[in-house]
């Protein structure tokens, strides 16, 4: 209305303008009047927007309020925003969000912090991330990662000097080195636990439930439940944990040290499970040094820990690093090969160090003892051993076996030596049985208990040449063998003594060498078959008490050796008795039909004299079987009694009654069967 007043002309033309077009009107006239129109409207439109936007810039800006949740959405958002842009191969240079810098601030402070100790890893105690935080926490650092990636592929166009590339760069690669050095201590944290100790098999939380819950669970929920089997006792929860951090660590970049890590607490765990097995490191001059009756339960350690080692240990860190690595084959395999390669490096140097010790027959058992626990338990471990280690470890193996079998074979040839050199002088007392045959058949008694692998390591292990008849080498016995297949006689290939046998049979040859030898220090003939059937009857009660050695020795040795045995018995008849029953013989006891009776009286003092002699002398000696101790006095009697009582029965009449009878016929029959059964009792008497 003002701008009426003001311009009361301008107004009347409007008038004039607004009123309704004539005929009359020209048309050019018209036309003016329409574009002036439309200028007026642009220029109305113009100022409207100009308002708009100076009251747009007066309006503040909204602040978004970022949590990491929220936060992590964008980020997937920016890095899909980011690959889109590399399949579109765009030029233009990309602003960086505001969120990126947010996200990164949010996960720093996300990142425990935690001392470091003096090797520079952290101290923990406990787990600094509650398990529902685990899995954020994991989430974002995989996106950091993808971040840190993205970032270093993005292509800058040329003549681009904005810093902020590199600016943002260096602060996610802080960023990821400060979460990658967390999820290290906590990885290095669940693995060091008690629940990696090889010497459980079961998870403690599962065994709770079973004792709460007693409804059965079936066996393939069970399987489903506990994917590990004769592991360290790692739920699936806890191994489901190690896997994604495994995954989180390989995926930035660490995976060198995520594999040290795991190595290095694996090969602890292992080195503290075989400690409590009782084996530790020991070097191969300690175990040079070492007395024998140490090294025993050295050895019996090794066997424990091998055995566990090839059926249990080996086979559950393997499916350990399976579940960790689920991803990494390559990683698996490297990881197991580094672990069961230094472990059977260890145990296979104690064995070959224990092969090289000095040789002596009584270690000849524990030797075997390793020989059976490696023999048996290499198809396992074949099984199980990783291709790039298999040649390596199954070589070692082989070797340690060689070696074992060949100081077996040294240790049981070295019981001749032991006969050889046992030359004492000495007799042993009563012509009992000789340590030494008690040492060799006990020895060889033993031995053949291990005979099925003694015939095993003598037929693959014997490379010794010998000259005695009595034994063949390994190369002389395989000829006789390839030439009996090669004339296709079964029956005397299979009669055929194998090398393990005719060592043992020249082992008894020496040994009954050795026995006459020394039967032959005794003065007394007597004593001396007394010792050879002691010795005699001991060797054949023992090979007949063992199957293995019977049928080494075979029925043919073991008469000949009864047959040698009647024999002494005769000689001590004649020794001892024969001359005995002499002093009841007839001659010179009769002159023209009449008996002399001084000669009768000196013959009646005659064996009363040697009997004498023969119960104090022969009741101090020894004959502890008591069915040869019972034959032998059953024999004597049965000679002296009956000869006795009939020179007594025939001459006793021609002596005087009274003192001469007396004196002259000491023992009655009676007396003289109780003194034969005090024979051979080991009494001295006083």
């Amino acid at each position: 209305m003002e701008e009426e007043k003001k311009n009361p002309e301008k107004s009347n033309n409007a008038d004039a303008s607004e009123a309704p077009v004539t005929e009359s009107t020209p048309k050019a006239a018209i036309q003016t009047q329409k574009a002036e129109e439309a200028k007026e409207n642009e220029i109305k439109e113009d100022i409207q927007e100009h308002i708009d936007q100076e009251k747009v810039e007066e309006t503040p800006p909204i602040e978004i309020h970022y949590t990491i949740e929220t936060a992590s959405d964008e980020i997937d958002k920016f890095l899909s925003t980011l690959t889109n842009n590399d399949d579109h191969q765009t030029a233009s240079p990309l602003e960086i969000p505001e969120v990126v810098w947010r996200f990164l601030d949010l996960f720093e402070e996300k990142i425990p912090k935690h001392d470091l100790g003096v090797d520079g890893k952290a101290k923990m105690s406990t787990p600094v991330l509650a398990e529902e935080d685990t899995l954020l926490f994991l989430d974002s650092v995989d996106r950091v990662t993808r971040l840190a990636r993205k970032m270093s592929e993005m292509k800058l166009p040329e003549n681009t000097s904005d810093q902020t590339y590199g600016v943002l760069n260096n602060r996610i690669g802080g960023v990821q080195q400060r979460a990658m050095s967390f999820l290290e201590d906590e990885f290095r944290f669940i693995l060091d636990q008690d629940i990696f100790n090889l010497d459980h098999k079961k998870d403690t939380t599962k065994e709770n439930n079973q004792e709460t819950d007693p409804k059965p669970v079936a066996e393939s929920d069970q399987s489903a439940e506990d994917p590990i089997v004769n592991t360290p006792r790692v739920s699936l929860e806890v191994s489901s944990w190690l896997n994604k951090m495994a995954k989180v660590m390989i995926s930035g970049g660490y995976e060198s040290e995520c594999v040290e890590i795991y190595i290095i607490a694996r090969r602890n765990a292992f080195d503290e499970s075989l400690n409590n097995l009782g084996f530790e490191k020991i070097s191969l001059d300690d175990v040079q040094k070492m007395h024998w009756d140490t090294l025993e339960r050295e050895i019996a350690s090794w066997i424990t820990t091998f055995s566990q080692c090839a059926n249990v240990y080996f086979a559950g860190e393997q499916k350990l690093a399976e579940v960790v690595f689920a991803d990494q084959p390559m990683i698996t395999s490297s990881l197991f090969s580094n672990l069961i390669r230094g472990v059977m490096i260890q145990l296979l140097n104690f064995a070959e160090a224990l092969a090289m010790t000095k040789r002596s027959a009584e270690k000849l058992f524990k030797v075997l003892d390793m020989y059976e626990c490696l023999r048996d338990n290499i198809p396992a471990l074949n099984a199980l051993v990783p291709d790039q280690c298999a040649n390596e470890l199954q070589n070692e193996m082989m070797v340690a076996k060689i070696r074992l079998g060949e100081a077996a074979i040294f240790m049981f040839c070295d019981l001749e030596n032991s006969i050889k050199s046992d030359m004492a002088k000495t007799t042993v007392p009563g012509g009992a049985v000789h340590p030494l045959t008690r040492y060799t058949m006990n020895y060889l008694k033993y031995a053949c208990e291990y005979k099925n692998t003694l015939e095993q390591v003598f037929r693959e292990h014997w490379k010794i040449e010998r000259t005695d008849s009595s034994s063949l080498s390994r190369q002389e016995t395989e000829g006789e063998d390839q030439s009996c297949d090669n004339n296709n006689n079964d029956n005397n290939n299979a009669s055929q003594p194998s090398p393990f046998a005719q060592q043992l049979v020249s082992v008894m040859d020496l040994l009954d060498q050795n026995l006459d030898a020394k039967s032959k220090m005794y003065k007394d003939v007597s004593l001396s078959s007394i010792f050879m059937m002691n010795n005699g009857r001991y060797i054949l009660q023992k090979i007949k008490g063992s199957v293995e050695i019977h049928e080494a020795m075979g029925d043919t040795w073991c008469r000949k050796k009864s047959s040698d045995l009647r024999n002494y018995h005769k000689t001590y008849q004649r020794e001892t008795w024969g001359r005995l029953l002499g002093c009841l013989g007839l001659d010179g006891l009769m002159a023209n039909g009449k008996v002399v009776k001084p000669v009768l009286k000196e013959k009646f003092k005659s064996f009363n004299s040697m009997f004498d002699e023969i119960h104090r002398t022969q009741s101090t000696w020894v004959v502890s079987d008591d069915q040869l101790q019972s034959e032998l006095r059953v024999s004597i009697s049965s000679v002296v009694i009956p000869a006795y009582r009939s020179f007594m029965g025939r001459f006793s009449q021609y002596l005087d009654p009274g003192r001469q009878t007396e004196k002259y016929i000491k023992y009655q029959p009676e007396d003289i069967e109780t003194y034969i059964d005090e024979l051979f009792d080991g009494k001295r008497k006083p």
